[in-house]
């Protein structure tokens, strides 16, 4: 049995630059952190007495003969990739609903080849599982979706990410102390919108406008460097806040399904108690809406949000990890 743990994440700048019809010819450059909401993935060779070959257990129960019978596709692909043979029985468990915006697509696909990985007997590289991730998801899924999040859930932790050329990948640890750290974790509040979508439909409409939002992504892009000033500078963190109230302006322009009415009237909430600036997490269109709010204020927030959910979180920095291994394999 082999248990994998992989964080959920949060995008501060630089989204819209990590796709790679984008960074393929210009830099792309994100700003985002993994928090203590997270993806498990246990898995174990399946004993074969039973008239099914694999059995897969997430928001739904798959009992197959083939692989290709999967209905799961990053199950389906992620088995194709690893070219495991044997059968297996695997189950799914979520911090938080999927499609909302976190990165669960790519925390569920790290943490799987994590996992087949560790059943192999294999040690594998954070960069390695962030490359091939990208590789099945963008490649053999064929999904419209950047290359942040596979990074940033298989590495943990605040990070710059820098993309160039062909998945060319450079990951920094952006320096703060210890205070700045918690003072930045005082001033933000999650809240779910209470519905999800579909990621892949907006991020095909924001890739397919690429050439003709360039002024808006090399400015959003070019708000990771600010923002990381502010947070090893001695700027105050306010101005963290008012930057993400600049960047979700510009994302908004990006596509018109990035926001909806319903969003926007939630924002506009905010704004009126106490944020200073936010934005909905992810591809946009619903899921999680972040917001950046003066600590003295964070109650008068809450309320004037209700009933929407509130999820308290801590940053996490360890990134994908196996936290149950029993030996035996594959």
């Amino acid at each position: 049995m082999i248990i994998t743990r992989t964080p959920f994440r949060i995008s501060f700048f630089g989204g819209g630059s990590d796709f790679p019809a984008w960074y393929k010819e210009n830099r792309g450059a994100v700003l985002s952190t993994t928090i203590d909401k997270y993806c498990y993935i246990s898995c174990r060779e399946l004993p074969p007495f039973f008239e099914y070959k694999h059995r897969i257990v997430y928001s739904k129960i798959e009992n197959i003969k083939e692989i290709n019978e999967i209905v799961h596709p990053a199950v389906r692909e992620t088995l194709r990739f690893m070219n495991i043979e044997k059968g297996l029985e695997i189950h799914h468990d979520g911090d938080l609903p999927a499609r909302s915006g976190l990165g669960s697509s790519s925390a569920f696909t790290v943490g799987l080849l994590h996992t087949f990985y560790a059943f192999k007997g294999n040690m594998v590289s954070k960069k390695q599982l962030s490359l091939e991730a990208i590789h099945i998801e963008q490649d053999m899924i064929k999904e419209n979706v950047g290359s942040q999040d596979q990074v940033i859930v298989a590495y943990g932790g605040l990070n710059k990410i820098v993309f160039s050329g062909d998945h060319n990948i450079e990951v920094a640890p952006v320096p703060m102390s210890s205070s700045k750290s918690k003072e930045l974790q005082s001033h933000l509040m999650l809240f779910f919108t209470g519905f999800t979508r579909f990621a892949t439909d907006i991020e095909g409409e924001k890739i397919n406008q690429i050439k003709k939002k360039e002024y808006e992504i090399k400015t959003m892009t070019e708000m990771v460097d600010e923002a990381i000033n502010i947070l090893n500078g001695e700027s105050e963190i306010t101005q963290f806040g008012k930057m993400l109230h600049e960047s979700w302006k510009l994302k908004k322009s990006l596509s018109d399904k990035v926001t909806t009415s319903a969003i926007d009237k939630i924002y506009e909430t905010g704004l009126k108690n106490g944020a200073l600036g936010g934005k909905i997490l992810g591809a946009g269109g619903g899921g999680f809406i972040l917001f950046f709010v003066e600590p003295d204020n964070k109650e008068k927030l809450k309320k004037s949000l209700s009933p929407l959910l509130h999820v308290p979180f801590c940053f996490d920095s360890l990134g994908s990890q196996i936290i149950y291994y029993n030996e035996g394999g594959l």
